[in-house]
Parts: C-alpha cells; sequence; structure tokens
C-alpha cells in the first residue's frame, strides 16, 4: 500500500478533529515520558499536535510536554505513531490566540528569525 493510501486509511480510522490544524515546521524541545527530545513540530490544533522525530521516539500512551518557541503547550499524550511520525492529544485546549501569535510570528519572521525559531 502507497504512503499516501495509509495517510488517508488512518484519517478514515481518526475521530473527527474539534479544530483545525496549522501547519508551523519548527524545530522543539520535549520530553516523551521521562525522555528529552527534539522533534519537528510539524502542525499544531488547540487539540494537539503532530511531531516528527527518530523511529521509537514515542509510543501510544505516552505523556508529552513541549515548549514552542518559548510558549508551553498544555500536556499531552501520544494517540498515534506511524513510523517517525506522532500524533499529540492535548489534556486541555491550547487557546486559539497562543496559536494564532506563534503562526503570525512564523509567516511574519525575515529569513534570519526563523532561522533562530528553528534551532533548540
Amino acid at each position: 500500500m502507497s504512503n499516501m493510501a495509509n495517510v488517508a486509511k488512518m484519517a478514515n480510522n481518526t475521530n473527527p478533529r474539534s479544530s483545525q490544524r496549522r501547519a508551523l515546521h519548527l524545530m522543539i524541545k520535549g520530553r516523551v515520558q521521562s525522555r528529552s527530545i527534539y522533534a519537528t513540530l510539524i502542525d499544531i490544533s488547540e487539540g494537539g499536535c503532530k511531531l516528527s522525530a527518530t523511529s521509537g521516539f514515542a509510543s501510544v500512551g505516552d505523556r508529552v510536554t513541549i515548549r514552542v518557541n518559548g510558549i508551553n503547550t498544555p500536556l499531552g499524550k501520544v494517540a498515534w505513531v506511524d513510523g517517525k511520525i506522532a500524533g499529540v492529544s492535548f489534556e486541555s485546549p491550547m487557546h486559539i490566540a497562543i496559536i494564532d501569535h506563534l503562526c503570525a510570528n512564523i509567516d511574519n519572521a525575515s529569513d534570519e528569525q526563523r532561522q533562530r525559531m528553528h534551532r533548540v
């Protein structure tokens, strides 16, 4: 089965989203269980986010804390894992104004500022 077919299959088997995901693509530092991780934040919403890191960095049910551009997200739990990608469900919603702020900072940043944001 192709990768796109796998993604479509996963999308059909998941619960409907309660909020819109916003693409970010930022390097973040976080913790999965008690381990420190460095990952790429692929997208974020009020209810969760998607992370990419090395294979095996997380398992379903692991507790996750992350800091995005100086802002702590709500505590989360890994909802699904597909290779190097994991979906995190926040235990409490992230305020939409904070998501807007993060996305606006990325959209309006100069190339030099974007490079700094990608450094952890």
